[in-house]
C-alpha cells in the first residue's frame, strides 16, 4: 500500500449552513464558511455571492462544526475488536493489564501497527473525530514505532499526537529504548514543523508511576526539557498505583510527578480516578490537563471519579474504545448522572471543547472555533432538529439526539478527508480492512504464545 500526501484546495466554501460552536455554545444560521489554505479565512452571513475558483459544499439543511478530539487513544489496540484468544483471570485490574493487554502489546510488530492505525485513523474521521491524541506501546518493536502511527495517520488524513509508553516491566534496557524512541520522534517532528509539513505532533509518554522508577522520571524530565512537549501518562487508574507510590516512595503520585518538573501546561494525565482533591489542585495550579474515559473506567471496573467538578482542564478520550466521542460524552454524562453528580449536559460538552486546547498548546495554532485564523479541521452534517435547536438547549440535542451517524463530510487541515460518508480514491475500505483481519489473525496467533 503506498502512502499519499492528502491534497489540498486552493479553496473551499461550505455554503448557507448552520454554523455549530460547542464552548461557549454558539449557533448561527445560513452562513458561508470560506476555506483558504489550512484555515478558515472568512464566515460570513450567506448571500447570493459568487465564490470564483472555488470547491463548493452545499451546507443548506446542514450543521458545521470544529472538528472533534479525542483526547487519549491506543491505535494499538484497534485490532483488538472482538478478540478470540484465551485471556484467563481477569478478577482485577492488574489481572486484566497482565492477561490481555501486556501480552497484546507484546504480540505487535509492524504489519499490525500499520494496518491498527488504518483502521482507528478512519474509525476517527467517520466518526467526526479530527483529531487523535495517541498512546502507544510495542515492546517487541519500539525504534521506529511512532513513524509508522505518524505515516498511517497522515494517509487517512487525521490530525492528532503520539508518544511512546515508557516503562520498565520488561526491563532497564527497554525503558530506555522508549524514552529515546519519545525523544527521536519529537525531534523529527520539530523539524518537520520548520520545514511546514505538521499534522502529526509529539509528546513524552509514559505508561504509568507503577511501573516509572525514579530514573525514568528523570530522563524523561530530560527530554521534556530538550523537546518542549508535554508528559502524556496514566495516573491513579486503579488503587494500585497509589499504593504503589505511597509504599515504595513515600509520596502521592501528583506530588511525586510535582518534584520532578513534570507537571505544566502541556501536561496530559489520563484516568485520575483515584486521586485526593490536593493532587487535583496542584493539577490545577500547574495548568495541566485530566482526560476522563468513562467507558473504559466502567470496562475495567475501576471506579469513578467524582472530582470532575473540581478540574480545571477536564478533557474526552475513550483509551482504545474506539474514537466515537458522541458516545463518549453521552456515556460520561450519564454514569454521573447516575453516580448523583452535580453536572449537566454543558459541562460536558465543554469537555470535549477542551480537547481543541490541547492542539493549541500542541501545535501553536488556534483550534476548536468557526472563526477566522482556526485552523480549518471542519465536521458538516446531517441533523433535522426535531425541536428547536439552540446555544441554550445545544448540549441537551449533544446528550440526548446526537450521535456519530450525523457525520457526511470531514475537512482536516483544509482537506476534505471524507466526502458524503466515503474516502477518497486512495483509501480503499475493503483493502484495508481486508489486511487488518489478516494482521488481526497474525496478531492473536502471537498472543496464544506470550505467557502472562
Amino acid at each position: 500500500m503506498k502512502f499519499k500526501k492528502t491534497s489540498r484546495n486552493n479553496a473551499i466554501v461550505i455554503k448557507g449552513v448552520c454554523a455549530i460552536e460547542f464552548d461557549p455554545p454558539r449557533i448561527r444560521e445560513n452562513m458561508d464558511v470560506l476555506i483558504e489554505g489550512n484555515r478558515i479565512a472568512s464566515l460570513t452571513q450567506s448571500t447570493a455571492r459568487k465564490y470564483e475558483d472555488c470547491e463548493l459544499i452545499d451546507g443548506r439543511g446542514k450543521i458545521v462544526f470544529p472538528g472533534i478530539v479525542c483526547s487519549h487513544h491506543h491505535i494499538y489496540s484497534a485490532l483488538s475488536r472482538g478478540i478470540l484468544v484465551p485471556i484467563g483471570p481477569t478478577n482485577d485490574f492488574v489481572s486484566i493489564l497482565k492477561n490481555l493487554w501486556w501480552r497484546l502489546d507484546r504480540a505487535i510488530d509492524r504489519d499490525t501497527l500499520h494496518f491498527s492505525t488504518l483502521v482507528a485513523s478512519m474509525d476517527a474521521i467517520r466518526c467526526g473525530t479530527t483529531a487523535i491524541i495517541d498512546h502507544h506501546a510495542s515492546p517487541s518493536f519500539i525504534e521506529g514505532s511512532l513513524d509508522v502511527i505518524k505515516r498511517g495517520m497522515e494517509f487517512v488524513g487525521v490530525r492528532g499526537a503520539t508518544c511512546y509508553e515508557v516503562t520498565d516491566r520488561h526491563g532497564r534496557e527497554e525503558m530506555h529504548a522508549g524514552i529515546e524512541e519519545n525523544r527521536r520522534f519529537a525531534l523529527d517532528i520539530e523539524q518537520e514543523k520548520n520545514a511546514g509539513a505538521h499534522l502529526v505532533e509529539a509528546h513524552v509518554g509514559g505508561h504509568a508511576p507503577c511501573t516509572l522508577p525514579e530514573e525514568a522520571y528523570e530522563r524523561m524530565g530530560g527530554v521534556i526539557r530538550e523537546t518542549g512537549r508535554g508528559l502524556h501518562l496514566h495516573v491513579a487508574e486503579d488503587r494500585y498505583d497509589v499504593s504503589q507510590s505511597h509504599i515504595v516512595y513515600g509520596e502521592d503520585i501528583v506530588r511525586r510527578l510535582d518534584r520532578h518538573g513534570l507537571l505544566d501546561e502541556k501536561t496530559i494525565l489520563v484516568h485520575g480516578v483515584h486521586l485526593i482533591e490536593e493532587e487535583v489542585d496542584l493539577l490545577n495550579e500547574r495548568d495541566s490537563f485530566l482526560v476522563h474515559n468513562v467507558r473504559s473506567n466502567m470496562n475495567n471496573n475501576v471506579g469513578y471519579n467524582r472530582l470532575l467538578p473540581r478540574l480545571r482542564n477536564l478533557a474526552l478520550g475513550t483509551d482504545g474504545i474506539g474514537a466515537d466521542m458522541f458516545a463518549e460524552l453521552q456515556t460520561a454524562y450519564f454514569k454521573h448522572k447516575d453516580d448523583g453528580g452535580p453536572w449537566w449536559p454543558g459541562e460536558f460538552l465543554a469537555g470535549l471543547q477542551a480537547g481543541n486546547r490541547i492542539l493549541e498548546r500542541c501545535f501553536g495554532a488556534r483550534f476548536g472555533r468557526l472563526e477566522s485564523g482556526y485552523m480549518a479541521d471542519l465536521v458538516v452534517a446531517q441533523y433535522n432538529p426535531p425541536t428547536p435547536l439552540s446555544a441554550e438547549n445545544l448540549a441537551g440535542h449533544f446528550v440526548f439526539g446526537l450521535s456519530s451517524g450525523i457525520v457526511q463530510t470531514v475537512i482536516v487541515n483544509g482537506c476534505v478527508v471524507l466526502r458524503d460518508g466515503k474516502f477518497s480514491a486512495e483509501i480503499d475500505d475493503e483493502e484495508i480492512a481486508a489486511g487488518a483481519r489478516k494482521q488481526a489473525d497474525l496478531l492473536w496467533k502471537r498472543m496464544e504464545e506470550i505467557v502472562p
